[in-house]
Protein backbone atom coordinates (compact mmCIF):
# COMPACT_ATOMS: atom_id res chain seq x y z
CA UNK A 1 0.00 0.00 0.00
CA UNK A 2 1.00 3.81 -0.74
CA UNK A 3 0.93 6.37 1.27
CA UNK A 4 1.29 10.06 -0.10
CA UNK A 5 1.26 13.46 1.47
CA UNK A 6 1.00 16.40 -0.29
CA UNK A 7 0.05 20.21 0.78
CA UNK A 8 -2.69 21.42 -0.85
CA UNK A 9 -2.85 22.67 -4.62
CA UNK A 10 -5.05 25.39 -5.97
CA UNK A 11 -6.69 24.69 -9.37
CA UNK A 12 -5.10 27.28 -11.07
CA UNK A 13 -2.62 30.01 -11.13
CA UNK A 14 1.03 30.62 -9.64
CA UNK A 15 2.13 27.41 -7.75
CA UNK A 16 4.29 27.47 -4.63
CA UNK A 17 5.14 24.11 -3.63
CA UNK A 18 7.13 21.91 -1.04
CA UNK A 19 6.46 18.09 -2.31
CA UNK A 20 7.10 14.72 -0.43
CA UNK A 21 6.74 11.81 -1.29
CA UNK A 22 7.37 8.08 0.18
CA UNK A 23 6.70 5.17 -1.52
CA UNK A 24 7.86 1.39 -1.81
CA UNK A 25 7.68 -1.46 -3.88
CA UNK A 26 8.13 -1.52 -7.97
CA UNK A 27 6.74 2.15 -8.78
CA UNK A 28 7.74 4.96 -6.59
CA UNK A 29 8.07 8.84 -6.66
CA UNK A 30 6.78 10.44 -10.05
CA UNK A 31 5.36 7.51 -11.87
CA UNK A 32 6.43 4.35 -13.71
CA UNK A 33 7.63 3.06 -17.55
CA UNK A 34 9.08 5.64 -19.83
CA UNK A 35 7.05 8.66 -17.14
CA UNK A 36 9.57 9.16 -14.38
CA UNK A 37 8.54 12.72 -13.52
CA UNK A 38 8.45 16.63 -15.93
CA UNK A 39 11.56 18.67 -15.35
CA UNK A 40 13.00 16.56 -12.57
CA UNK A 41 11.49 13.65 -9.89
CA UNK A 42 10.55 15.13 -7.01
CA UNK A 43 10.10 12.76 -3.68
CA UNK A 44 11.63 9.95 -1.80
CA UNK A 45 11.92 7.16 -4.17
CA UNK A 46 13.29 3.90 -3.35
CA UNK A 47 12.82 0.30 -4.84
CA UNK A 48 13.00 0.14 -8.51
CA UNK A 49 14.51 3.43 -8.17
CA UNK A 50 17.45 2.20 -6.37
CA UNK A 51 17.90 5.57 -4.33
CA UNK A 52 16.61 7.96 -2.32
CA UNK A 53 15.95 11.59 -3.22
CA UNK A 54 14.33 14.90 -2.04
CA UNK A 55 13.25 17.78 -3.73
CA UNK A 56 12.22 21.22 -2.82
CA UNK A 57 10.51 23.61 -6.05
CA UNK A 58 8.73 26.64 -6.12
CA UNK A 59 7.23 27.43 -9.17
CA UNK A 60 5.45 30.64 -9.92
CA UNK A 61 2.93 30.31 -13.03
CA UNK A 62 1.51 26.96 -14.53
CA UNK A 63 3.81 24.45 -15.89
CA UNK A 64 3.57 22.26 -19.26
CA UNK A 65 2.57 18.79 -17.80
CA UNK A 66 4.76 17.26 -20.67
CA UNK A 67 6.87 14.27 -19.51
CA UNK A 68 10.47 13.70 -19.58
CA UNK A 69 10.26 11.10 -22.06
CA UNK A 70 8.12 13.01 -24.48
CA UNK A 71 10.22 15.90 -24.45
CA UNK A 72 12.90 13.79 -25.25
CA UNK A 73 10.62 12.45 -28.23
CA UNK A 74 10.20 16.11 -29.54
CA UNK A 75 13.83 17.27 -29.44
CA UNK A 76 14.77 13.81 -31.24
CA UNK A 77 12.33 14.90 -34.41
CA UNK A 78 12.93 18.65 -33.77
CA UNK A 79 16.81 19.16 -32.88
CA UNK A 80 17.64 16.93 -36.29
CA UNK A 81 15.24 19.32 -38.24
CA UNK A 82 16.80 22.33 -36.90
CA UNK A 83 20.22 21.49 -37.51
CA UNK A 84 18.77 20.34 -41.03
CA UNK A 85 17.48 24.15 -41.55
CA UNK A 86 20.72 25.28 -40.58
CA UNK A 87 23.26 23.11 -42.68
CA UNK A 88 20.94 24.46 -45.72
CA UNK A 89 20.97 27.71 -45.02
CA UNK A 90 24.77 27.51 -44.93
CA UNK A 91 24.97 25.27 -48.11
CA UNK A 92 22.76 27.48 -49.90
CA UNK A 93 23.81 31.31 -48.89
CA UNK A 94 24.45 33.16 -51.68
CA UNK A 95 26.62 35.73 -50.46
CA UNK A 96 24.43 38.44 -51.57
CA UNK A 97 22.40 39.15 -55.14
CA UNK A 98 23.86 38.59 -58.42
CA UNK A 99 24.56 41.75 -60.49
CA UNK A 100 23.79 42.12 -64.07
CA UNK A 101 23.51 44.90 -66.77
CA UNK A 102 20.15 47.32 -66.19
CA UNK A 103 17.78 47.09 -68.83
CA UNK A 104 16.37 50.48 -68.37
CA UNK A 105 12.86 48.37 -67.76
CA UNK A 106 10.12 48.19 -65.14
CA UNK A 107 11.93 48.06 -61.51
CA UNK A 108 15.35 47.75 -63.26
CA UNK A 109 15.63 50.96 -64.13
CA UNK A 110 18.53 53.58 -62.22
CA UNK A 111 16.19 55.90 -59.80
CA UNK A 112 17.32 59.36 -58.12
CA UNK A 113 14.75 61.60 -55.62
CA UNK A 114 13.79 64.88 -56.98
CA UNK A 115 11.45 67.78 -55.89
CA UNK A 116 8.90 69.56 -58.19
CA UNK A 117 10.52 72.91 -57.40
CA UNK A 118 8.19 74.75 -59.88
CA UNK A 119 4.07 74.40 -61.89
CA UNK A 120 2.76 76.05 -64.44
CA UNK A 121 -0.22 75.59 -66.59
CA UNK A 122 0.13 75.85 -70.66
CA UNK A 123 -1.90 74.81 -73.30
CA UNK A 124 -1.30 70.85 -74.48
CA UNK A 125 -1.18 72.66 -77.89
CA UNK A 126 1.53 74.98 -77.85
CA UNK A 127 3.73 72.88 -75.79
CA UNK A 128 3.37 70.09 -78.22
CA UNK A 129 3.85 72.91 -81.27
CA UNK A 130 7.42 73.68 -79.39
CA UNK A 131 8.68 70.11 -79.88
CA UNK A 132 8.25 69.02 -76.36
CA UNK A 133 6.63 65.85 -75.77
CA UNK A 134 4.39 64.70 -73.09
CA UNK A 135 5.59 62.03 -70.74
CA UNK A 136 3.90 60.09 -68.53
CA UNK A 137 1.06 57.18 -68.09
CA UNK A 138 -2.01 57.82 -69.61
CA UNK A 139 -5.18 56.61 -67.98
CA UNK A 140 -7.63 56.99 -71.57
CA UNK A 141 -7.40 55.60 -75.11
CA UNK A 142 -5.22 57.24 -77.79
CA UNK A 143 -7.86 59.02 -79.61
CA UNK A 144 -9.35 60.65 -76.35
CA UNK A 145 -6.08 61.91 -74.95
CA UNK A 146 -5.03 63.46 -78.38
CA UNK A 147 -8.17 65.48 -78.45
CA UNK A 148 -7.77 66.57 -74.73
CA UNK A 149 -3.80 67.02 -75.42
CA UNK A 150 -5.08 69.55 -78.98
CA UNK A 151 -7.94 71.74 -76.91
CA UNK A 152 -6.67 71.13 -73.30
CA UNK A 153 -4.86 72.83 -70.63
CA UNK A 154 -2.07 70.69 -69.37
CA UNK A 155 0.83 71.13 -66.37
CA UNK A 156 4.65 72.05 -67.31
CA UNK A 157 6.62 70.80 -64.32
CA UNK A 158 9.79 71.81 -63.41
CA UNK A 159 11.66 68.76 -61.11
CA UNK A 160 15.32 69.07 -59.79
CA UNK A 161 17.34 66.15 -58.78
CA UNK A 162 18.03 65.95 -55.39
CA UNK A 163 19.97 62.89 -55.31
CA UNK A 164 23.16 61.25 -57.39
CA UNK A 165 25.69 62.30 -59.48
CA UNK A 166 23.77 64.95 -60.93
CA UNK A 167 22.24 66.99 -57.81
CA UNK A 168 21.00 69.86 -58.58
CA UNK A 169 20.27 69.30 -62.32
CA UNK A 170 16.64 70.58 -62.85
CA UNK A 171 14.49 69.07 -65.99
CA UNK A 172 10.84 69.83 -67.16
CA UNK A 173 7.93 67.23 -67.06
CA UNK A 174 4.68 67.85 -69.08
CA UNK A 175 1.80 66.66 -67.26
CA UNK A 176 -1.55 65.65 -69.57
CA UNK A 177 -5.15 66.61 -68.00
CA UNK A 178 -5.88 62.93 -68.10
CA UNK A 179 -3.27 61.51 -65.98
CA UNK A 180 -4.24 59.79 -62.74
CA UNK A 181 -0.93 61.04 -61.38
CA UNK A 182 -0.61 65.20 -61.61
CA UNK A 183 2.44 66.79 -59.71
CA UNK A 184 2.44 69.95 -57.34
CA UNK A 185 4.69 72.63 -56.39
CA UNK A 186 7.24 71.49 -53.20
CA UNK A 187 6.28 67.41 -54.31
CA UNK A 188 8.87 65.01 -53.44
CA UNK A 189 9.49 62.17 -56.23
CA UNK A 190 11.21 59.42 -57.71
CA UNK A 191 12.78 59.83 -60.73
CA UNK A 192 14.10 57.21 -63.50
CA UNK A 193 17.76 58.12 -65.22
CA UNK A 194 18.67 56.01 -68.88
CA UNK A 195 21.97 57.67 -69.06
CA UNK A 196 22.18 56.33 -72.85
CA UNK A 197 18.56 58.76 -73.80
CA UNK A 198 19.49 62.15 -75.35
CA UNK A 199 20.37 64.50 -72.36
CA UNK A 200 16.93 66.59 -72.27
CA UNK A 201 15.47 63.10 -71.70
CA UNK A 202 17.66 61.30 -69.48
CA UNK A 203 14.97 61.95 -66.23
CA UNK A 204 11.48 61.59 -66.26
CA UNK A 205 9.15 61.17 -63.21
CA UNK A 206 7.67 57.55 -62.28
CA UNK A 207 6.96 57.76 -58.86
CA UNK A 208 5.96 59.69 -56.20
CA UNK A 209 8.10 59.88 -52.89
CA UNK A 210 5.93 58.10 -50.07
CA UNK A 211 8.64 57.19 -47.85
CA UNK A 212 8.05 59.38 -44.87
CA UNK A 213 4.17 58.13 -44.78
CA UNK A 214 5.25 54.73 -44.75
CA UNK A 215 7.66 54.89 -42.28
CA UNK A 216 4.96 56.60 -40.40
CA UNK A 217 2.42 54.00 -40.86
CA UNK A 218 5.15 51.59 -39.86
CA UNK A 219 5.77 53.39 -36.76
CA UNK A 220 1.84 53.44 -35.48
CA UNK A 221 1.88 49.41 -36.01
CA UNK A 222 4.98 49.13 -33.80
CA UNK A 223 3.78 51.43 -31.39
CA UNK A 224 0.30 49.63 -31.15
CA UNK A 225 1.64 46.30 -30.89
CA UNK A 226 4.31 47.15 -27.86
CA UNK A 227 1.54 48.83 -26.09
CA UNK A 228 -0.93 45.93 -26.60
CA UNK A 229 1.45 42.91 -26.66
CA UNK A 230 3.80 44.44 -23.97
CA UNK A 231 7.14 42.31 -24.12
CA UNK A 232 5.34 39.74 -26.64
CA UNK A 233 5.20 42.43 -28.82
CA UNK A 234 8.58 43.45 -28.83
CA UNK A 235 9.56 39.76 -29.92
CA UNK A 236 6.79 39.64 -32.51
CA UNK A 237 8.56 43.14 -33.91
CA UNK A 238 12.00 41.62 -33.62
CA UNK A 239 10.77 38.47 -35.32
CA UNK A 240 9.50 40.04 -38.11
CA UNK A 241 12.34 42.09 -38.57
CA UNK A 242 14.19 38.56 -38.75
CA UNK A 243 11.98 37.42 -41.20
CA UNK A 244 12.42 39.85 -43.60
CA UNK A 245 16.11 39.55 -42.75
CA UNK A 246 16.16 36.12 -44.19
CA UNK A 247 13.92 36.51 -46.71
CA UNK A 248 15.94 39.40 -48.13
CA UNK A 249 19.38 38.12 -47.76
CA UNK A 250 19.20 34.42 -48.07
CA UNK A 251 15.58 33.39 -50.26
CA UNK A 252 15.36 36.30 -52.80
CA UNK A 253 19.32 36.21 -53.44
CA UNK A 254 19.88 32.35 -53.04
CA UNK A 255 16.97 32.00 -55.94
CA UNK A 256 18.61 34.68 -58.12
CA UNK A 257 21.82 32.35 -58.00
CA UNK A 258 19.92 29.86 -59.44
CA UNK A 259 19.27 27.39 -56.45
CA UNK A 260 16.25 25.37 -56.75
CA UNK A 261 13.89 27.60 -55.39
CA UNK A 262 11.31 25.11 -53.61
CA UNK A 263 14.39 23.65 -52.14
CA UNK A 264 14.91 27.47 -50.62
CA UNK A 265 11.88 28.49 -49.87
CA UNK A 266 11.43 24.99 -47.65
CA UNK A 267 14.64 26.10 -45.79
CA UNK A 268 14.10 29.90 -45.58
CA UNK A 269 10.45 29.06 -44.70
CA UNK A 270 11.81 26.74 -41.62
CA UNK A 271 14.54 29.00 -40.67
CA UNK A 272 11.45 31.70 -40.22
CA UNK A 273 8.96 29.00 -38.47
CA UNK A 274 11.67 28.27 -35.89
CA UNK A 275 12.30 31.89 -34.90
CA UNK A 276 9.12 33.51 -35.09
CA UNK A 277 7.63 31.12 -33.01
CA UNK A 278 10.41 30.42 -30.47
CA UNK A 279 11.12 34.03 -30.59
CA UNK A 280 7.52 34.87 -29.61
CA UNK A 281 6.56 31.97 -27.77
CA UNK A 282 9.16 30.89 -25.91
CA UNK A 283 11.30 27.14 -25.86
CA UNK A 284 8.76 25.05 -25.01
CA UNK A 285 6.47 22.06 -25.52
CA UNK A 286 3.46 24.17 -26.34
CA UNK A 287 5.85 25.70 -28.99
CA UNK A 288 7.02 22.69 -30.16
CA UNK A 289 4.21 21.10 -30.35
CA UNK A 290 3.00 24.52 -32.87
CA UNK A 291 6.45 24.05 -34.60
CA UNK A 292 5.39 20.40 -35.43
CA UNK A 293 2.34 20.95 -36.49
CA UNK A 294 3.11 23.89 -38.97
CA UNK A 295 5.77 21.92 -40.43
CA UNK A 296 3.41 18.33 -41.11
CA UNK A 297 1.09 21.08 -42.91
CA UNK A 298 3.63 22.69 -44.79
CA UNK A 299 4.71 19.35 -46.57
CA UNK A 300 1.34 19.24 -47.47
CA UNK A 301 1.04 22.19 -48.94
CA UNK A 302 4.63 21.76 -50.98
CA UNK A 303 3.67 18.67 -52.05
CA UNK A 304 -0.46 19.13 -53.56
CA UNK A 305 1.46 22.42 -54.55
CA UNK A 306 3.85 20.35 -56.73
CA UNK A 307 1.12 18.23 -57.81
CA UNK A 308 -1.80 20.81 -58.98
CA UNK A 309 0.95 23.42 -60.41
CA UNK A 310 2.61 20.29 -62.45
CA UNK A 311 -0.93 18.99 -63.66
CA UNK A 312 -2.52 22.37 -64.63
CA UNK A 313 0.70 23.37 -66.84
CA UNK A 314 1.17 26.90 -65.10
CA UNK A 315 4.63 28.20 -66.09
CA UNK A 316 4.63 31.18 -63.43
CA UNK A 317 5.18 33.62 -66.40
CA UNK A 318 2.28 35.20 -66.62
CA UNK A 319 3.26 38.62 -65.90
CA UNK A 320 5.36 41.85 -66.80
CA UNK A 321 7.42 41.21 -63.56
CA UNK A 322 7.63 37.73 -64.11
CA UNK A 323 8.84 38.24 -67.43
CA UNK A 324 11.43 40.46 -66.60
CA UNK A 325 12.68 38.16 -64.50
CA UNK A 326 12.82 35.33 -66.75
CA UNK A 327 14.64 37.45 -68.90
CA UNK A 328 17.06 38.71 -66.90
CA UNK A 329 17.58 35.22 -65.21
CA UNK A 330 16.81 32.73 -67.65
CA UNK A 331 18.18 29.72 -65.14
CA UNK A 332 15.15 30.28 -62.68
CA UNK A 333 12.63 27.40 -62.52
CA UNK A 334 9.46 30.30 -62.98
CA UNK A 335 6.89 27.46 -62.15
CA UNK A 336 9.16 26.54 -58.83
CA UNK A 337 9.14 29.47 -57.90
CA UNK A 338 5.15 30.59 -58.06
CA UNK A 339 5.10 26.54 -55.63
CA UNK A 340 7.78 28.95 -53.53
CA UNK A 341 5.30 31.55 -53.57
CA UNK A 342 2.60 29.28 -52.05
CA UNK A 343 4.67 27.89 -49.58
CA UNK A 344 6.19 31.03 -48.08
CA UNK A 345 2.33 32.91 -48.65
CA UNK A 346 0.79 30.23 -46.53
CA UNK A 347 3.27 29.80 -43.33
CA UNK A 348 1.94 33.13 -41.74
CA UNK A 349 -1.38 32.42 -41.75
CA UNK A 350 -0.29 28.36 -40.76
CA UNK A 351 1.38 29.76 -37.29
CA UNK A 352 -1.30 31.96 -36.36
CA UNK A 353 -3.81 28.67 -36.50
CA UNK A 354 -1.13 26.48 -35.04
CA UNK A 355 -0.05 28.67 -32.12
CA UNK A 356 -3.97 29.27 -31.46
CA UNK A 357 -5.19 25.70 -31.44
CA UNK A 358 -2.20 24.48 -29.18
CA UNK A 359 -3.21 27.28 -27.07
CA UNK A 360 -6.81 26.78 -27.00
CA UNK A 361 -5.65 22.85 -25.87
CA UNK A 362 -3.06 23.93 -23.23
CA UNK A 363 -5.79 26.46 -21.60
CA UNK A 364 -8.90 23.55 -22.12
CA UNK A 365 -6.74 21.45 -20.13
CA UNK A 366 -5.46 24.02 -17.31
CA UNK A 367 -9.43 24.83 -16.88
CA UNK A 368 -10.10 20.91 -16.56
CA UNK A 369 -7.38 18.70 -15.72
CA UNK A 370 -9.83 15.60 -15.24
CA UNK A 371 -9.93 15.62 -19.06
CA UNK A 372 -8.40 13.42 -21.51
CA UNK A 373 -6.82 13.66 -24.45
CA UNK A 374 -10.24 12.56 -26.64
CA UNK A 375 -12.30 15.36 -24.92
CA UNK A 376 -9.52 17.56 -25.24
CA UNK A 377 -9.22 16.83 -29.15
CA UNK A 378 -13.32 17.10 -29.54
CA UNK A 379 -12.97 20.55 -27.79
CA UNK A 380 -9.94 21.90 -29.39
CA UNK A 381 -11.30 20.83 -32.85
CA UNK A 382 -14.88 22.52 -32.08
CA UNK A 383 -12.86 25.63 -31.53
CA UNK A 384 -10.87 24.97 -34.81
CA UNK A 385 -13.70 25.47 -36.96
CA UNK A 386 -14.61 28.61 -35.96
CA UNK A 387 -10.96 29.27 -36.65
CA UNK A 388 -10.75 27.18 -40.31
CA UNK A 389 -13.89 29.25 -41.45
CA UNK A 390 -12.85 32.48 -40.61
CA UNK A 391 -8.99 32.01 -41.79
CA UNK A 392 -10.21 30.66 -45.35
CA UNK A 393 -12.18 32.96 -45.60
CA UNK A 394 -9.95 36.02 -45.21
CA UNK A 395 -7.24 33.86 -47.47
CA UNK A 396 -9.84 34.01 -49.98
CA UNK A 397 -10.81 37.37 -49.71
CA UNK A 398 -7.13 38.72 -50.02
CA UNK A 399 -6.13 36.82 -52.66
CA UNK A 400 -9.25 38.03 -54.63
CA UNK A 401 -8.68 41.49 -53.50
CA UNK A 402 -5.02 41.64 -55.15
CA UNK A 403 -6.53 40.43 -58.43
CA UNK A 404 -9.28 43.03 -58.28
CA UNK A 405 -7.92 44.77 -61.35
CA UNK A 406 -7.77 41.80 -63.38
CA UNK A 407 -11.15 40.37 -62.38
CA UNK A 408 -12.84 43.31 -63.43
CA UNK A 409 -11.09 43.39 -66.72
CA UNK A 410 -12.76 39.93 -67.21
CA UNK A 411 -15.73 41.53 -66.62
CA UNK A 412 -15.67 44.29 -68.93
CA UNK A 413 -15.01 41.31 -71.63
CA UNK A 414 -17.65 39.62 -70.27
CA UNK A 415 -16.23 36.36 -70.26
CA UNK A 416 -17.40 33.58 -68.27
CA UNK A 417 -16.77 32.07 -65.40
CA UNK A 418 -15.21 28.95 -67.02
CA UNK A 419 -13.15 31.12 -69.43
CA UNK A 420 -12.02 33.09 -66.28
CA UNK A 421 -10.61 30.62 -64.17
CA UNK A 422 -9.28 28.57 -67.15
CA UNK A 423 -6.90 31.94 -67.64
CA UNK A 424 -3.13 31.43 -66.22
CA UNK A 425 -3.12 34.91 -64.20
CA UNK A 426 -6.64 32.97 -62.46
CA UNK A 427 -5.42 29.74 -62.23
CA UNK A 428 -2.27 30.65 -60.79
CA UNK A 429 -4.58 32.70 -58.13
CA UNK A 430 -7.03 29.39 -57.82
CA UNK A 431 -4.37 26.83 -57.09
CA UNK A 432 -2.52 29.11 -54.38
CA UNK A 433 -5.53 29.90 -52.70
CA UNK A 434 -6.92 26.40 -52.62
CA UNK A 435 -3.88 24.70 -52.03
CA UNK A 436 -3.08 26.95 -48.47
CA UNK A 437 -6.63 26.50 -47.73
CA UNK A 438 -6.44 22.95 -47.81
CA UNK A 439 -3.36 23.08 -45.80
CA UNK A 440 -4.70 25.48 -42.97
CA UNK A 441 -7.60 23.28 -43.24
CA UNK A 442 -5.63 19.86 -42.13
CA UNK A 443 -3.69 21.60 -40.02
CA UNK A 444 -6.14 21.84 -37.43
CA UNK A 445 -7.11 18.16 -36.82
CA UNK A 446 -3.19 17.98 -36.60
CA UNK A 447 -2.13 20.40 -34.29
CA UNK A 448 -5.35 19.80 -32.00
CA UNK A 449 -4.52 16.14 -31.73
CA UNK A 450 -0.45 16.41 -31.31
CA UNK A 451 -1.31 19.28 -28.67
CA UNK A 452 -4.01 16.90 -26.63
CA UNK A 453 -2.04 13.95 -26.80
CA UNK A 454 1.42 15.58 -25.55
CA UNK A 455 -0.29 17.53 -23.02
CA UNK A 456 -2.44 14.44 -21.24
CA UNK A 457 0.86 12.71 -21.69
CA UNK A 458 1.90 12.78 -17.78
CA UNK A 459 -1.41 11.50 -16.84
CA UNK A 460 -0.46 7.71 -15.12
CA UNK A 461 -2.94 4.69 -16.52
CA UNK A 462 -5.23 2.70 -14.46
CA UNK A 463 -2.65 0.14 -13.46
CA UNK A 464 0.22 2.50 -12.11
CA UNK A 465 -2.70 4.79 -10.29
CA UNK A 466 -5.18 3.38 -7.95
CA UNK A 467 -8.13 4.69 -6.70
CA UNK A 468 -7.68 6.76 -4.44
CA UNK A 469 -4.26 8.06 -5.21
CA UNK A 470 -3.80 11.35 -6.15
CA UNK A 471 -2.03 12.61 -9.34
CA UNK A 472 -0.21 15.23 -7.92
CA UNK A 473 1.91 12.60 -6.63
CA UNK A 474 3.14 10.85 -9.93
CA UNK A 475 3.52 14.68 -11.57
CA UNK A 476 6.58 17.07 -11.05
CA UNK A 477 6.77 18.68 -8.07
CA UNK A 478 6.16 22.17 -10.36
CA UNK A 479 3.48 20.68 -12.18
CA UNK A 480 -0.53 20.75 -11.49
CA UNK A 481 -1.93 17.78 -10.26
CA UNK A 482 -3.43 15.82 -13.61
CA UNK A 483 -6.54 12.88 -13.47
CA UNK A 484 -5.40 9.18 -15.16
CA UNK A 485 -6.19 8.89 -18.94
CA UNK A 486 -9.28 8.91 -19.85
CA UNK A 487 -11.12 10.34 -16.74
CA UNK A 488 -10.37 6.80 -14.92
CA UNK A 489 -9.44 7.21 -11.26
CA UNK A 490 -10.26 10.26 -8.98
CA UNK A 491 -8.26 13.05 -7.69
CA UNK A 492 -8.56 13.87 -3.85
CA UNK A 493 -8.95 17.43 -2.41
CA UNK A 494 -7.20 18.80 0.57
Amino acid sequence: MTTTQQPPYPPTGPQHGHDHGHGSGGSHGSGSGDDHGSGGDGGHNSGADGGHGHSHSHSHGPAAPVSRHLRKVIAAILIPFTVAVVVGMVVLWPGGAPSHKRTGVGFDRQTQQATVTKVVSVSCASVNASGESATGDTSTAEGSSAQQEAGGTCKKATVTVTTGKDKGRTFTEIVQPDQSRQLHQGEKVVVAYEPSAPRDLQYSVTDVDRKFPMALLAGIFALAVVVVGRLRGVMALIALAISFMILNFFILPAILHGSNPLIVAVVGSSAIMLIALYLCHGLSARTSVAVLGTLMSLVLIGILGSVFIGWAALTGNTDDNTGLIHGLYPSIDMSGLLLAGVIIGSLGVLDDVTVTQTSAVWELHEANPAMGWRGLYRAGIRIGRDHIASVVNTLVLAYAGAALPLLLLFSIAQSSVGAVANSELVAEEIVRTLVGSIGLVASVPVTTALAALVVSADRPGPATAPVGVPAAATAAPDAKPAAARGGKGRRRKH
